[in-house]
This record gives C-alpha cells, structure tokens and sequence, in this order.
C-alpha cells in the first residue's frame, strides 16, 4: 500500500480519512467463535478458530481503544463472532467504559447469553444493546441460525428490557424468499415492545452465503410493506445522518425503524467507523481487501505514537467506498464472524 508524505500525529484534531470522512466510531471484535451458524454468516461444519494465543487480549483492546479515543473517537461497539463467548467480557466492559472521551460503549450480540450476562455488562458500564434476531417464527429462526435457541434469545430480551437499558435495536437481516414475509410483524414488534427495528440489507460476505442481488430487499420496498401492512404511513426523522441506518417513524409516533441500505444505497461517503479484528487487523471498511496489523507492532514493543502513527496512516487510506455494485467486486476473503460484525 503506497501512503502519502509522511504523516504527523501532531497534525491530527480529529481521525481523518482522505475524502475529509471523521471517524469516532470504533468496532472492535473480541472472538471470531459464535455458537450460532447463521447462514448469510458461516458455514455450517468446517470452521477452523484462531486460537486464543492470536486473539487481541483486554489489555491490549483497552491500549488501543485509548489511543483511538486520544485520535478522537467516541462510540465504541464490541462484536464478534459472538462477543458474549469471551470469558468475562465484563471486565473488558469496565475498562473500556472508564476511558475519557468515550461516551458511547455498545455490544451487537445474537441474545443467546444475555440471560446469564446481562447483569454483569450493565453494571460494568454497558450503555446499549444491539440483538440480532432475523425471524419471529420459531422455524425460521432455526432454519436461519441452524440452531433451536429461539426461545432462549426471547429471555435475554426480556431481561435486558427490565433492566432499563435502552433503546435496545433488534437487527434483521433480509432476504427475499426466507424472512421478508414478516415485515409486518416486525413492524407491530416495534410498535409494540417498543424496540428499534433495523432491516440490514443481504451483502455479500464470505463464501457461502448463496448471496445474490435478487435476494436484496431495498429499504424503499420495505418502507411501502410496512405501511400497507400497519396501515399508517412512515415519516423520516434521519435520512443520510451520522449513523449508518436512515431512521423513520410511524405518524403516530409509535414505533421507530432504521434501514442499513449498504447494496441498495451504500453510505460510504458518511461512513465514519472502522473495525479491529479479533485477530488485531485494522479494518478501514467491512468490504476492504487489504488490512493493517496492529496486534505485531503492539506485542513487538511499538510506543503509543508509533501506533498512532499506523492508524493515521490507515485511516488516510480508507477506501472512497465499497465495489459491490461493480463487476470487479471482490469480496472479502474471511466470513462475517472473523472480521466482526
């Protein structure tokens, strides 16, 4: 990878790509395991794990979000595989809520341990919760996960809500033939508990997710779905903010949806988040290609200003945006579980 002139931490107010894009937005992956086998996610059989020797350990994720949080960013969100699958991610909690600057700590989870963790997370210092659940049908919620752990997810909600924590988003992924029939339902979900329901559009991710564009259900259909089945119509309150879904609500008030368009309409030209692997890979975009290794230079013996310096330069480098929708498209070569989802 070719950089420009010599970059300077000095020169830095903020963490700033070449296209002018701020990032304050870190995603860090703490394992790459998950004990569902969802199918737009990772194969079935045949995963290979890292092994815990070349997992990122806390005291390195808190050295590094510190220095991240010294770049500039505000909103942390631990992912995996599935995060909850690390031993004591409390801990890993407490520290990263303690750093200064850091004023937005979430997890994306697929629920399953909540009901046992929840507890310990919050009072750690957890702010919020995103929970994957892509089905309200107990069949097709196994059929997509591969596993029976439906009802087992419904506890962890339950509890996570009693808790006070908020405002808890369900994300669903998509696709056309196998869930889209229930967008009404999670449309009265919404209405109903309370949640903010997110429709993630179907990407291409991995190597065997049976992904085409045909299975992509745009936003723009989902928000006339939507509103033929709750018959009322759906105003947006943020289109093309910060955040990487649009929000809208129902005209009633009741209810709040978010769409993450990242085929139908990608966000790159807002994006302002970047991802550390499980591994210590720092990752400029979900579909980049090319990677920068933080966790060598880390365990090698680098000051803080030599790793700033790394993730300047990274940063600078961050893709114009993602080539789905070109035939030179290449995806990325690991699945969604290894890069953090």
């Amino acid at each position: 990878m070719s950089f420009p002139s010599p970059i300077r931490t000095s020169d830095f107010e903020a963490l700033r790509d070449s296209c002018g894009r701020v990032i304050n937005n870190l995603r860090i992956s703490v394992t790459d395991r998950c004990n569902f086998r969802c199918r737009y996610c990772m194969p079935e059989n045949g995963m290979v794990w890292m092994k815990k020797s070349d997992l990122l350990t806390y005291e390195e994720i808190d050295r590094l979000a510190r220095l991240f949080a010294d770049l500039g960013v505000c909103k942390i969100r631990l992912t995996g595989g599935e995060p909850l699958m690390r031993k004591d991610l409390h801990r890993l909690v407490k520290r990263l809520a303690a750093i200064p600057g850091i004023g937005d700590l979430a997890l994306t989870t697929n629920g399953y341990f909540l009901e046992e963790q929840a507890n310990d997370l919050i009072r750690a210092g957890l702010g919020r919760v995103n929970v994957s659940l892509d089905s309200l049908d107990a069949s097709t919620f196994n059929g997509l996960t591969r596993r029976d752990y439906y009802a087992k997810v419904w506890k962890g909600l339950e509890i996570v809500q009693g808790l006070g924590v908020g405002p808890i988003k369900i994300n669903v992924v998509l696709i056309r033939g196998v869930n889209d029939d229930e967008i009404g339902e999670f449309g009265r979900l919404a209405r109903a508990r309370q949640y903010i329901v997110r429709f993630i559009e179907f990407m291409p991710i991995g190597l065997d997710d049976d992904w085409s564009s045909e299975k992509v259900v745009p936003a723009k259909e989902v928000v006339e779905r939507l509103e033929k089945e709750i018959g009322t119509r759906l105003q947006p309150i943020e289109r093309w903010g910060r955040q990487p879904a649009d929000r809208y609500v129902f005209d009633d008030g009741i209810g709040e949806i978010g769409f993450i368009s990242s085929v139908s309409e990608p966000f790159c030209e807002r994006c302002n988040r970047v991802r550390i692997t499980s591994d210590g890979k720092l990752r400029t975009c979900l579909f980049s290609l090319e990677e920068t290794d933080l966790k060598g230079p880390l365990r090698e013996g680098s000051d803080d200003e030599q790793l700033k310096h790394a993730i300047l330069e990274a940063v600078w480098n961050k893709e114009r945006g993602h080539l789905i929708n070109r035939p030179d498209f290449v995806r990325p070569g690991r699945t969604m579980s290894q890069i953090g989802g």
